[in-house]
């Protein structure tokens, strides 16, 4: 049970991975996602994280705010650039 407000760190632990600042850029660096792919339907995920995403995001829940987080960070190279 994670105690406190979902952060990426309390995130990353509970999908079963390195939660630390290092291992959370990394993650987030190697798999980018298109844009045209749901963050739940990701084909990185187990079942059981991408039931968690999906349930846990579309509930609405507390949850739901870290994993928008998430889903921005994996679709930030399919963002437009937007030039100075």
């Amino acid at each position: 049970m994670i105690v406190g407000s979902p952060s990426l760190e309390t995130l990353f632990e509970q999908l079963g991975l390195d939660s630390s600042e290092d291992a959370i850029q990394e993650f987030i660096h190697t798999h980018q996602l298109s844009e045209n792919v749901k963050l739940g339907d990701a084909p990185f995920w187990t079942s059981g994280q991408s039931q968690f995403l999906k349930e846990k995001w579309h509930g609405d829940d507390e949850w739901a705010p870290i994993i928008d987080q998430l889903n921005t960070e994996l679709h930030s190279d399919s963002m437009p650039k937007v030039s100075s």
